[in-house]
């Protein structure tokens, strides 16, 4: 049997004992604990590194997609007269390109904002891609227009002669020829490297369509050509050709035996 003295002294090493055990569970607990919230961490730092190598589905903006860039600082380079008193511009909106490139976009609408026509001059740059087909852009924005789906494929719907030269003609297959509708223009030039297309929904025959194409043509100007020396030399020979906007002169912007040799889809 084990005296007071005994019993006592036994009392503090027993209640040390018990202190130390559960000091030691509450640092395990909280090794383990902060174990696991570090594990979540670099599981969330993963999957955010992962998410930002995937291209953002949710842009729909073929130029936003592919590094283009709104330039609000840029100023305008070209200019258009206007169509004529009933129409107004609806926006004049310059893309840059980190590569180079430069894309000036007119738009016009008419009542309630319905889109008229548009204008784009590419300048191209390193992003320049030979592979895609010119008219991939254009082929979505008339299918825009006219409610069609975004992979209808363009057929060509002949020439127009203008100031900058014979341009082609598209509208997008399955279209009545003769219903009222939107026509695509598509003019490429090798120096300097340049493209210009756009499309136009004026007229309400086939004919007057294309004269409003050639028309706009005609009308489109350069304001500044910065340090381009080849791009004013383009325009300055295209002036010397150029042509007053009159419909009944319109059919001889035609290129009858030229347009008859244009048939099948793009």
């Amino acid at each position: 049997m084990q005296s007071p003295e005994a019993r006592t002294a036994e009392t503090p090493t027993q209640l040390y004992l018990a202190l130390a055990a559960f000091a030691d569970e509450v640092v395990g607990t909280l090794a383990r604990l902060f174990a696991y919230v570090g594990a979540l961490a670099l599981f969330a730092i993963l999957a955010l590194a992962a998410l930002n190598q995937l291209p953002d589905m949710r842009d729909d903006e073929p130029a936003a997609r592919s590094g283009w860039s709104v330039a609000d600082r840029s100023h305008p380079a070209f200019a258009v007269s206007r169509l004529d008193s009933s129409e107004k511009t609806a926006s004049y909106t310059i893309f840059r390109h980190p590569e180079g490139g430069r894309r000036d976009v007119m738009r016009w609408a008419g009542e309630a904002d319905k889109p008229v026509a548009e204008l784009e001059i590419y300048r191209e740059g390193g992003e320049f891609d030979v592979t895609r087909p010119a008219t991939a852009d254009l082929a979505a924005n008339l299918a825009a227009q006219l409610g069609l789906g975004s992979t209808t494929p363009l057929e060509q719907a002949g020439l127009i002669d203008t100031k900058f030269g014979p341009v082609a003609l598209f509208r997008p297959v399955g279209t009545d020829k003769a219903a009222p509708s939107c026509l695509g223009y598509l003019k490429r030039n090798e120096e300097p490297a340049l493209q210009i297309s756009g499309f136009s929904c004026q007229g309400d025959t086939l004919p007057a369509r294309r004269a409003a194409v050639a028309c706009l043509l005609n009308r489109l100007t350069l304001l500044a050509s910065g340090n381009e020396p080849k791009l004013a030399e383009f325009f300055a020979h295209a002036e010397l050709k150029r042509r007053a906007c009159d419909g009944a002169a319109a059919s001889d912007w035609l290129l009858g035996a030229a347009n008859a040799q244009l048939r099948g889809a793009l």
